[in-house]
């Protein structure tokens, strides 16, 4: 059965919603993504336009959706190998670049091997991540001093900087930080912690979608670690998130961080799924030739 390929987001949404509502907390990047694109429009990644698509049987039941919105890889529910290799296929006779993939691991795998088979790109596991899901909040102790405060314009300037500390070392991320902030303050989406009347840590919150919200980005400065402030500006957010009526409060952590991992469990944050992000990388000579050389 093939994938089907949609550049229209209203008919995406339509089709995949049955699907992403069985299980939102697990589907959380492609709802937290319709959402922004809805909201924001579709250049609120960058200036690829979109590329939306669904694995139908031929009762009709859809099985599985992805998204891609450059420059993020591909992101992909839990399908069976066999599907993510197709769907790599489709997306080479598109003649679609993509960077990468996220989804769970023997998909995500999948989907890489079959990518570097068709484009012979360089493939490289990037990233094993961890959902999680907040149970019953927990302040850490002692708790750090100062207190939360919602970030505004006049804060653009440290949020943007930081912001672009934070994807550094994540290594992933929106390119126009810029614009991923204004957009955060437009709905409120960032908070910092202030001690002595000075910003020492950061939270972002997504919008809410299906009524749940994400945490992130997380972010201390270097010199100011240690001292408690992410786990108390993300115990802020994440009673701000449910104040506001989030029904599930989610994260992700890469699983090859041990301290925040060990942190948001501290905090009341249970483990949902594993993922699993790939990363593509094409030789100098092969960049101008196309996916479909």
């Amino acid at each position: 059965m093939p994938w089907f390929l949609s550049d229209s987001l209203p008919e995406y949404s339509a089709t995949v919603r049955g699907l992403l509502s069985q299980r939102p907390a697990q589907h959380t990047i492609l709802l937290g993504a319709i959402e922004t694109l809805r909201a924001a429009g579709t250049q609120a990644f960058g200036a690829i336009a979109p590329l939306f698509g669904w694995w139908q049987g031929p009762d009709g039941e859809v099985s599985a959706a992805f998204l891609h919105t450059p420059p993020f890889g591909v992101a992909l529910t839990s399908v069976p190998p066999p599907a993510a290799a197709a769907l790599a296929q489709a997306l080479v006779e598109r003649r679609r670049m993509v960077n990468g993939v996220n989804a769970d691991p023997a998909g995500a795998e999948a989907f890489a091997l079959a990518w570097h088979e068709l484009t012979g790109d360089a493939i490289g596991l990037r990233m094993r991540s961890r959902l999680y899901q907040l149970g019953a909040l927990r302040w850490p102790g002692p708790r750090p001093p100062g207190q939360a405060r919602v970030a505004g314009p006049a804060d653009r300037g440290l949020l943007i900087a930081w912001s672009e500390a934070f994807h550094r070392e994540a290594q992933s991320g929106p390119e126009d930080r810029d614009s991923m902030v204004d957009d955060r303050l437009s709905y409120r989406g960032l908070t910092l912690w202030e001690d002595a009347g000075q910003p020492v840590s950061m939270a972002g919150l997504t919008r809410p979608s299906a009524g749940q919200v994400r945490v992130g980005p997380v972010y201390t400065p270097p010199g100011l670690r240690g001292k408690g402030y992410a786990g108390a500006v993300t115990c802020a957010v994440s009673q701000a998130a449910r104040d506001s009526g989030a029904s599930r409060v989610l994260l992700f952590t890469d699983l090859a961080n041990p301290t925040s991992n060990g942190l948001y469990q501290r905090l009341g944050y249970e483990p949902v799924e594993d993922r699993a992000i790939w990363s593509f990388r094409r030789s100098p000579a092969d960049r101008d030739a196309g996916p479909g050389r």
